[in-house]
């Protein structure tokens, strides 16, 4: 029963990873851009949602700051990274890796380094009884929930709709995609602002699982990166696969000895780097 509940419990954890994960997946997967300062935006998410709970309902607080990280991620895009993608795989990277600095000293300056949460009240102590000698947390179980049905949901988007499927045609063929009239620059601001809606949800979810602090962004992108590189780069299924392996591993990592958790966590990324460095569900071209 011990090991049955580290993986239940490793397996919920796996959900928070993936939506952490799947802004980065979806990001990277049409434009090739590993976002560094990725968790540095769920993060500021975080943070959005305390500053604005303390004067409204946490509820209220959610849906007035996603709306706003998906416009700074269509405005980031189409002011900045775009001109960035022509000048070769470094630039991204560090307008990126400058986005993470900058967000994390604002915020230093705004709410100092102390750690806060994201307050959920009751929810965030609820629990469901299973047996005698398991309960699964509700807000562990909500996330979980969550993140499954925010990948279901790209992906229908990705497959059925007509901008999913632009999307798809500019990142398998940029050129082709130009020719047949779809404009790459506004696709590429669409899929960033998606992806930080998604990064927004995985930093407010994180906020209320966790504390945080400005200096959490890289902590958080690590796992995000983790994930991603162990389902497979650009594929989100895979970035949900990727997310639950860690998840339990360092769920089984923390059971044997507790400090050893996150390091289980980083060998198993490692094992599956060097046995299966295309990730366990690697994205297929035009898929």
């Amino acid at each position: 029963m011990i090991w049955t509940n580290a993986i239940i419990q490793g397996l919920l954890t796996g959900g928070l990873y993936a939506l952490l994960a799947c802004g980065l997946s979806l990001i990277f997967g049409v434009m090739r851009i590993v976002n560094l300062s990725h968790g540095d935006f769920s993060i500021l998410a975080a943070y959005g949602v305390v500053a604005l709970a303390m004067h409204t309902n946490l509820i209220l607080a959610i849906v007035l700051v996603l709306p706003v990280m998906a416009l700074l991620g269509y405005l980031l895009q189409r002011g900045v990274l775009n001109r960035s993608l022509s000048k070769g795989a470094l630039a991204p990277l560090l307008i990126t890796f400058a986005f993470s600095i900058i967000i994390q000293n604002v915020l230093l300056q705004v709410f100092s380094s102390d750690n806060r949460s994201v307050q959920s009240g009751r929810f965030a102590s609820m629990s469901f009884k299973i047996t005698k000698n398991l309960q699964i947390g509700a807000l562990p179980l909500f996330t979980f929930i969550v993140g499954v049905l925010l990948t279901l949901g790209l992906h229908y988007f990705l497959t059925y709709s007509r901008v999913g499927r632009a999307l798809r045609a500019s990142s398998d063929d940029p050129g082709a995609a130009d020719l047949v009239g779809i404009n790459n620059k506004h696709i590429y601001g669409i899929a960033t602002a998606i992806g930080l809606f998604a990064a927004g949800i995985g930093g407010v979810l994180f906020g209320m699982r966790t504390q945080f602090a400005p200096s959490f962004g890289p902590v958080a992108l690590i796992f995000a990166f983790e994930s991603v590189i162990i389902g497979g780069l650009g594929s989100l299924w895979g970035t949900l696969i990727g997310g639950i392996v860690l998840g339990i591993g360092q769920s089984i990592g923390a059971q044997i000895q507790p400090s050893y958790g996150v390091l289980a966590g980083h060998l198993v990324f490692i094992a599956i780097l060097i046995l299966r460095p295309q990730g366990l569900m690697p994205k297929q071209k035009g898929k």
